[in-house]
């Protein structure tokens, strides 16, 4: 087994287990010295994975276990001082998948003039809204479960925070990571020259990312002006991150895993 191997199998078991101390004991001492540890070896790996060979090096493994462990790592960020242990299990099972599938889909590509500065800041900031709306979107799917036990009369959340509290936290996350979308989609569609070296070619993947902007756009505007909350903001959010997802990880998993390109 080469060390690379191992060290992603262990990085994946270490996820495993916190996300199983923070179904079981969320206030563990070990849990909060070992999630720090976990993402900072994940961090490391996507490091050698994407840029260990001096260009930029995608592919859908990587990809998926970057925005995941960026997930994973803002989801971290947010819970100092909130109780967010239940969905942070969540993520961490999660992140333990994606190095997973790193060792599965192990496919690659360099990305065209990887050095320029444009480039890597393009590709910086479309993870980095990647990352933050999928904390939303998994925020929404914690607030419909959460929202349908209390209809359901049971007045347990397990911990979570009131949804008042989780809601102000979806706004402010879906805000950030809006303007993160909207500095991505921009920088690609007018820049696209100078960043990809090809004039801009407004393909599925392009039209799935702008509708995905509009529609994150729309559910702030909705929310400034019209009051948009409850099932409305759940339902907007998880529709913008659908569309988000399939604009980037979906056109990927079709290229590469489906038809092999």
């Amino acid at each position: 087994m080469s060390p690379l191997l191992l060290a992603t199998l262990c990085v994946s078991a270490l996820y495993g287990w916190v996300a199983w101390r923070l179904r079981r004991a969320p206030g563990a001492v070990s849990v909060r010295a070992l999630l720090p540890l976990a993402l900072l070896a994940h961090g490391a790996l996507i490091y050698h994975s994407v840029l260990g060979q001096g260009d930029i090096r995608l592919g859908f493994g990587n990809s998926l276990s970057t925005i995941l462990w960026l997930t994973a790592l803002a989801y971290w960020l947010s819970s100092q001082g909130a109780p967010l242990a239940r969905l942070q299990s969540w993520v961490s099972g999660l992140a333990a998948a994606s190095v997973l599938l790193m060792v599965v889909f192990t496919d690659s590509h360099a990305i065209p003039n990887s050095q320029a500065l444009a480039l890597r800041a393009h590709l910086v900031v479309s993870f980095l809204a990647y990352g933050l709306l999928a904390v939303a979107a998994l925020h929404a799917v914690l607030m419909t479960m959460l929202e349908k036990q209390l209809h359901r009369g049971a007045l347990t959340q397990d911990g979570a925070p009131p949804l008042l509290t989780l809601e102000a936290m979806l706004f402010r996350t879906i805000g950030v990571g809006f303007v993160l979308l909207t500095l991505a989609v921009f920088s690609g569609v007018f820049f696209s020259e100078e960043l990809f070296g090809t004039a801009v070619q407004f393909s599925h993947k392009t039209v799935l990312a702008i509708l995905s902007w509009l529609v994150f756009g729309g559910l702030l505007l909705g929310r400034r002006f019209r009051g948009w909350r409850g099932r409305t903001a759940l339902y907007w959010t998880i529709t913008g991150f659908t569309l988000l997802l399939l604009a980037y990880l979906g056109t990927q998993f079709v290229l590469e895993v489906l038809l092999g390109r």
